[in-house]
């Protein structure tokens, strides 16, 4: 008869993929409609859980009808039950961003399993890997003698310095801006020992500061450059990168590997003289003349001494080395390469540029302190 009469049924929670308890409390009574009252809330609590899950499902469960009511057999449940699924889901603002985070975590991952084994590699190449990559020969039966002797020979005396640039991590962190960084402090480091190293050697054998400067230091530096030059010659089909490097490692050294140091020590002089810069520099001594007057309290000097001398000899030999490449490129169609009489020439002249500069360069400091 519709809802004139009083009808009551019980209720009560089932769990499924929710747990009972942790994703949501249980909950059981005892429905009443009144006469007139069509609906009733059940009101639920559903547990936050903080860890990230997908969909859960609970039921809640009619049953036990009184008052002549009856449940729709063509319902979940059929005429004595009538069960409702209620499933939890995550927020999509929450999930979304959780989703690709997950995803980006997994990629990232497996770059890091990756770099984590490259990184393993570079330490077992450097202990056991004797001929290199670029080595098409893998067994040791199809070397000769001299092969064998001259690859272990150059293994055993860079062992050393692969062990401890094998430290240096691979590209695959960061995408290469953790090796990045670290190649250049180990270059750093390497560099400042070299220089140590050249400047103690040239002291032993009566080298001057400058002239130690000009050779050691100056090949110590510039072999990886030349290597790096080389190998970019023989794979580049152009010298764009060959001669690019040699030019752009010169701007680097000039602007900021002087332009860095200086800066600093500028800054740190600008605070005022102490009891080394009064020694050196204060009045009495020969270079306190030649500082200005506004400057004499304390700034960062540095003496040029021959400087003005070697940057011009350098400076014309630069431009006869650009004049033979570009001779080279009307005569034989590019600035590397060629018949082997051009190679020889050319390599012949470019080499006596660089001992022209070091013999004037040391000509000019015997001459200065004589």
């Amino acid at each position: 008869d519709g809802a004139s009469g009083q009808v009551s049924c019980k209720y009560r929670c089932e769990g499924d993929s929710a747990q009972v308890n942790e994703d949501f409390l249980a909950e059981d009574g005892t429905l009443v409609f009144t006469p007139g009252e069509c609906e009733k809330k059940i009101e639920m609590t559903v547990r936050g859980r903080k860890r990230y899950e997908q969909t859960q499902m609970f039921r809640v469960i009619l049953e036990e009808p009184e008052g002549g009511a009856k449940f729709d057999e063509s319902t979940d449940g059929g005429d004595e039950t009538c069960i409702l699924t209620v499933f939890i889901k995550t927020d999509v603002v929450i999930r979304d961003p959780i989703d690709k985070m997950r995803s980006t975590l997994a990629v990232r991952w497996g770059k890091a399993k990756t770099g984590n084994a490259n990184w393993g590699r570079q330490f077992k190449d450097a202990l056991f890997d004797v001929y290199g990559d670029d080595d098409d020969l893998d067994e040791d039966e199809e070397r000769s003698v001299g092969q064998k002797a001259y690859a272990w020979s150059f293994h055993v005396i860079q062992m050393p310095w692969k062990i401890v640039f094998a430290f240096i991590p691979p590209t695959d962190y960061c995408g290469g801006w953790v090796c990045f960084c670290f190649s250049l402090i180990f270059i750093g480091l390497v560099t400042a020992i070299i220089g140590d190293v050249a400047a103690i050697f040239g002291c032993c054998l009566g080298i001057k500061a400058m002239g130690t400067a000009i050779t050691f230091v100056a090949l110590g530096t510039s072999l990886p450059d030349t290597f790096a030059s080389k190998t970019a010659a023989q794979q580049d089909p152009h010298a764009d990168a060959s001669v690019g490097n040699v030019t752009g490692s010169n701007s680097v050294n000039v602007f900021l590997g002087l332009g860095m140091p200086w800066t600093i020590g500028a800054i740190y002089w600008a605070g005022g003289a102490n009891d080394e810069w009064r020694r050196k520099f204060g009045p009495g001594t020969e270079p306190h003349a030649k500082i200005p007057e506004a400057f004499r309290e304390g700034a960062f000097i540095v003496q040029a001494g021959n400087l003005a001398f070697s940057v011009t000899v350098f400076s014309i030999c630069a431009v006869l080395c650009v004049a033979i490449l570009a001779a080279r490129r009307r005569l034989f169609g590019g600035e590397l390469g060629g018949p082997l009489p051009a190679k020889i020439v050319s390599a012949v002249l470019m080499i006596s540029l660089w001992l022209i500069y070091i013999g004037m360069s040391f000509w000019k400091m015997e001459t200065s302190d004589s």
